[in-house]
This record gives structure tokens, sequence and C-alpha cells, in this order.
């Protein structure tokens, strides 16, 4: 057997490319990335920052189906669907059904704690030397319930964590004001997630890594991606706006835009553009320790750099939708529910597309008919958290070493 190729390009410089791209350096990997938009400026930006090896618990839970008409028919509700998108949506939303058995559902959380492992402990690796070390910090996961609500031990939620070695606290009342002074009287208990740490800038993290990533060697190139095109000797040459570029070695880390890639070569994935908003308080006026997810409303609100952050909800709409900036409007009044001293008069608001399948897995490893691409994409809710165990995988992966079986996360998985 020959000495595997070891030179690889990346496309998309998001987190995904760039921890595949500072994990392939230190493998000794010749490494060159390319993206449309420079490093972090997709759907990186903009996400609630939270980095967990217990962010386990998919979306796909059982009974979450009860939820749905609820969800859709409320205008303020966590998840919207753009009606024109249906005939879409419905066979995608087919699959997510099928995915919420209690089986499958353990199947999928055991995956997702796989991608999730040491993901603290690698960033903080990656950053050592960056001077911006200060970027994570630790910081609990405190769920917060309103009036009489009371989080239950035996949730899934709970369980799932537990089971993994996760150290989870339930308090009330004057405990939960002591963590968070800011948060209103109104939320009387909360589940303490311990363990786990969050970014006070996303953007800036990947804008960090990507810069030590070229320090150590890695090419960054800002072209728009046309079309692949596998060569008989296994090489894959990319045609771009600027020309084509030849590689021995690719890996799709592009998000959405990696199944478009993908679709004139016979792979017709269900990766759904679930697109998220985020609203953030430039001069916010209080403080926030730790990251506060409201149990109903299903947002997350966090202190960062640059002002307070409220994230949340789900738009199922097409890639090319123009951005609806009214779901990030409906964040406000949470934001102002969870905290009423926060001062909204100078926000910004945001939208990115999260890649979503069906089981809120992501495609990882070599695609079965072209086994010189390699998938990386597809992460949904998790891309932060999954960031550094992707790079792990792939990386083991090139090398020929790895002993996992990564069938779970085959694109070919739904074409079975």
């Amino acid at each position: 057997m020959g000495r595997p190729s070891r030179e690889v390009t990346i496309l998309g410089a998001g987190i995904i490319g760039v921890c595949c791209a500072l994990t392939l350096l230190e493998r000794g990997f010749k490494v060159r990335v390319i993206d449309r938009l420079p490093p972090g400026e997709a759907t990186s930006y903009g996400n609630a920052g939270v980095i967990s090896p217990y962010s386990i618990v998919p979306q796909c839970t059982p009974g979450v189906w009860k939820n749905v008409p609820a969800w859709l028919l409320d205008p303020k509700g966590p998840v919207k669907l753009q009606w024109r998108h249906l005939p879409q949506v419905i066979p995608w939303v087919i699959r997510f059904l099928r995915n919420t058995t209690p089986e499958r559902v353990d199947e999928i959380s055991a995956s997702m704690a796989l991608l999730m492992r040491d993901n603290v402990d690698a960033f903080r690796h990656h950053l050592r030397g960056t001077g911006h070390e200060s970027l994570i910090v630790d910081a609990m996961n405190i769920t917060v319930f309103r009036g009489s609500a009371r989080p239950d031990r035996n949730d899934l939620q709970f369980r799932l964590r537990e089971e993994i070695g996760c150290e989870i606290a339930f308090i009330h009342g004057d405990e939960l004001r002591d963590l968070e002074p800011a948060l209103s009287p109104d939320y009387t208990a909360a589940a303490l997630i311990k363990g786990q740490a969050r970014t006070v800038n996303p953007g800036k993290l990947t804008k960090v890594l990507a810069e030590k990533a070229a320090r150590l060697g890695a090419e960054f190139k800002q072209a728009e991606m046309k079309a692949l095109h596998p060569q008989p000797d296994g090489s894959v040459t990319i045609t771009t706006e600027e020309g084509a570029l030849r590689t021995e070695k690719l890996i799709l880390a592009g998000g959405i835009w990696s199944a478009e890639l993908l679709k004139p070569l016979g792979y017709k994935l269900p990766l759904m553009a679930e697109r998220g908003y985020h609203l953030e308080f430039k001069d916010p006026g209080i403080q926030i320790n730790n990251s506060i997810a409201d149990a109903s409303a299903k947002v997350i609100a966090s202190s960062m750099s640059d002002g307070v952050r409220i994230a949340g909800t789900a738009e199922f709409a097409s890639i090319a939708a123009a951005p609806n900036f009214k779901r990030a409007d409906v964040l406000e009044p949470l934001a102002k529910r969870l905290f009423p001293g926060l001062k909204t008069a100078t926000l910004s608001k945001w939208m990115g597309i999260r890649p979503s399948f069906p089981d809120n897995l992501p495609a990882i490893g070599a695609l079965d008919r072209f086994p010189n691409i390699i998938a990386a994409f597809g992460h949904s809710h998790y891309g932060l958290g999954m960031a550094p165990g992707t790079a792990r995988l792939v990386a083991e992966e090139l090398v020929g070493g790895q002993n996992q079986d990564l069938s779970g996360l085959s694109a070919s998985r739904f074409t079975r």
C-alpha cells in the first residue's frame, strides 16, 4: 500500500474547515483552504457560542412532533416555514420523524458524543500561542424555567447527559439569582450543565484560528466554487470563478453548499437549509455570567465581547431566500422577558444557514464513489461543538489509522 497523499484542499473556511486545517497541519499535511468569504464570515459567525462535550441531545426527540403544529402556527414560535417550500420540506420532515424513536435517539446521541468529546480542551489547544486564549471562558449552560415550571431529572435531555458523566445540578430561587443577578425573578428554577465553556466571539475565534493555520503554512484562497470534477487518477479538479485547481484529496466543509456541489456527481442528499437568527445588543447594561437557555422559548442568551447576544429560531427556506428579519425581531421581547434591565436601543441583526440532515448528524468520511472526496458538513445546530471532533475523524481517515465505525455518519447512509 502506498504512502497516503499529504496534499489536501479544504472547501469551507468556517469553524469546521479551519479546525480541519489546524489538525491536518499538525499531522504534516500541506493544506489549502478555499471559500467565497473570509474565514468565520458565514454560519460560524453568529452562533450562541456554547462549547460543551454534553451537547448530545438531538432535535429529533420522541414526542417532538406534538409541538410542531403549534410552533408553525405561532408567528413568534421557535419554528417557521415558508409555505411555498412545503413540497421540499415534507420529505425531510418524514425522515426526521423516523429518527424520533427512543432507539434511534440513543444511537444519534452516541454519535454526537463521539464528535463532542474533549471539545473544550481541543479548542484551548488550538488557541494556544495566539494571544487570544481569553476567547474561551469557563461557563455553565443554565436552562431556566418560568413560573411554576420545573426541570425533571428524568427528562431525556438530562438522562442522556448524565449517562456520559455530565454533572447536573437543579436549583431554584435565590441560588439562581446569585448566579445570574440580571435574570428576571419570573424565572424560578434551573438546571445547571457543568463542565463546559463558551466563546465570547465565535466569528473572531474562527478568524484567530485561521490566522494561526496560515502562520503554520496553510494557504487561504478566496474564490467562488463552481463545480467538482473527479479525475481518473483519483485527484479532483475544482472549478472556481478564477479558474481550475487540482488537488489530491478534497475535504468538503462548506456547509449547505457542499451538498449543492455534490448534486452533479449523483449525490442527492436530504440537507435542509435551516436558517437561524440572532440579535446582539451593543450597550446592554447587564452582564450574563453563563449561557442562559429559556426552556419554553428555545433561545439562548450570552454575554459576548461586543454585547449581549440572543440566538434561536429555526426557519425552513431555500438557500437563496432573502433574510426574514421579522424572525430576528421576535427575539427582542424574549430577551427582555429574560433580562428586564437589558438596554435594547442599539442592536444588530444576523441570519445564518444551518445545514441540517434529518437525523441531526453530519456527513463525515470518504464518499463511496469518490474516496478522495471527504465529507465534513451538515452539522445542524452543533457545528461549533463538533468542529474539533470532526477534524479528528477526518485526519484519522486521511492517515489511514482511524478505527472508528463511521458508517452512521457516512453520506451514503441516505442512499441505503
